[in-house]
């Protein structure tokens, strides 16, 4: 039958896929999944947060340090996009969307860990990035968010080719 005389069967299907509906062919999206975009998304609320804080501090500030504190500003606020799209994606379940946001988390790691280092209260913001961090990891690797999302493990792209 031909896409002209059935509208309803493949249009409607190609529309929700397209529309990045929550349920897809794969059914209602994991809670894990859900989990995993709101982390990524307050780890760039907090970047947000700190770049717009950096931006502001180096234009009020007098000295040689306005133009670094303004480029670093700036930078970072930037930088808050990645893990903001990578959020927005998992929620809408592309699977582009599982590499920034696992590149978010692996970049957190570090700098909790330099947080750790410190003797002042900069010491539980390293304990909350580092909890936070490897909470992301897991539930992006679950095997439940990688199927809602569409990927393939090694090896079974030549599976879908043979079929």
């Amino acid at each position: 039958m031909s896409r002209k005389q059935n509208p309803t069967s493949e249009t409607t299907a190609d529309t929700a896929a397209d529309a990045g509906t929550a349920t897809g062919p794969a059914g209602p999206r994991p809670r894990r999944l859900t989990y995993a975009a709101v982390l990524s998304a307050l780890e760039g609320l907090a970047l947000l947060a700190g770049g717009a804080w950096m931006l502001v501090l180096g234009v009020t500030r007098d000295g040689g340090d306005r133009q670094q504190a303004v480029t670093g500003g700036i930078t970072v606020l930037v930088l808050a996009l990645l893990p903001l799209l990578a959020a927005r994606g998992l929620l809408l379940r592309r699977g582009w969307s599982r590499g920034p946001a696992v590149i978010t988390q692996i970049m957190a790691l570090p700098v909790a860990y330099s947080l750790l280092q410190a003797d002042s209260v900069a010491l539980w913001a390293g304990v909350v990035l580092a909890v936070v961090a490897v909470a992301g990891l897991v539930l992006l690797v679950n095997p439940a968010t990688t199927q809602a999302l569409g990927i393939k493990g090694p090896g079974r792209a030549r599976e879908t080719e043979r079929q």
